[in-house]
């Protein structure tokens, strides 16, 4: 079995010093520098290459400056996708990221986890696991969010928080850890 393939399965792997995972993450990392390095106003281009970094995208999307991610074939956007500046996604795992989402300034989604065991963390070994966002989610800024986590349709997460479990749907969140504060009402 392959690095890759146990990446994909969810089970320990080294990403470290399997040259075909370097090998991926550094012609990703090059497009995510030209992507960065673009004019503003050169929306032509700009999405052209975001959409070439990403595994899946909807028409609408923007994504400001910088940006910075590990594959891009593991990011899904749905339609109508903003995120503000400084947006990193560690794509180990699939990240989803559903209709209407606004992603607020300096967020992070990290799918990539570590062993406990000082040992196994030396020798380069890691996990991943998945993140879903639903549709209609807001995220504040400086939002982390962890492996594993799904967050619902229509929830809002303040700013700061550190998202360790999953959110459900309709819910107002914040924190560190992150915890539902309220439910939002249908108006």
């Amino acid at each position: 079995m392959t690095e890759k393939e146990k990446c994909e399965a969810g089970i320990l792997y080294n990403a470290n010093y399997d040259q075909q995972l370097i090998s991926e993450r550094m012609a990703c990392k090059d497009l995510c520098l030209e992507y960065n390095q673009l004019k503003n106003s050169d929306t032509r281009n700009r999405n052209e290459l975001i959409k070439r970094i990403l595994g899946s995208t909807k028409e609408n999307i923007c994504i400001e400056p910088s940006f910075w991610c590990d594959y891009g074939y593991n990011i899904e956007v749905g339609e109508n996708f903003y995120a503000n500046h400084n947006l990193t996604i560690l794509d180990c795992a699939k990240v989803k990221f559903g209709d209407n989402a606004f992603i607020g300034p300096n967020c992070s989604f990290y799918t990539a986890g570590h062993p406990l065991d000082a040992k196994q963390r030396n020798e380069g070994l890691e996990y991943a696991r998945p993140i879903t966002i639903g549709d209609n989610v807001w995220l504040g800024g400086n939002v982390v969010v962890l492996p594993g986590v799904t967050i619902g349709n229509n929830a809002v997460i303040g700013a700061g928080s550190v998202v360790t479990k999953d959110i459900p749907d309709n819910a107002v969140a914040v924190g560190n850890p992150c915890k539902v504060i309220k439910n939002i009402e249908e108006n």
